[in-house]
């Protein structure tokens, strides 16, 4: 990927995401979400970093969680996020451009129980997922 489109996606996402959390004011509180976009997740295998992929993401909250009152603990969900990423990397087996989606989303469930409350996020979801590298298939 060009670095002028990193750049530009970068300026595009929040903006986007920002559109997004101002319709989520309008509708209940069940259906409320909060958007995650850019988080750089690695691709370790072999004790290297193989590939870097630029994951979006929405959290579907619940109870009392309003994207408001989510929205300051975003940079902790991130940084949960990544030192995850590090620790155990989300690795699809024999694919350096995919992100296990699975367990991506246990490990945030974990977390958010931990930084917001059990309960504040009901389900998370993988909206895209972009690879720095498009190819590089393990053994590659």
């Amino acid at each position: 990927m060009l670095r002028r489109d990193l750049i530009a996606a970068s300026v595009a996402l929040p903006v986007l995401a920002g559109g997004a959390t101002a319709n989520a004011e309008d509708r209940p509180a069940a259906g409320a979400s909060l958007g995650i976009a850019g988080v750089g997740l690695p691709i370790i295998s072999g004790g290297r970093i193989r590939n870097y992929i630029f994951v979006s993401l929405r959290l579907h909250l619940g109870g009392s969680a309003t994207p408001e009152s989510m929205r300051p603990k975003e940079a902790y969900l991130r940084d949960a996020l990544v030192r995850a990423g590090h620790r155990t990397p989300f690795v699809v087996e024999n694919d350096w451009t995919r992100i296990d989606t699975a367990a991506l989303s246990a490990s945030l469930m974990r977390s958010a129980a931990t930084i917001a409350g059990r309960g504040a996020v009901t389900r998370v979801e993988v909206i895209s997922q972009a690879p720095r590298r498009r190819t590089g298939v393990g053994g590659a």
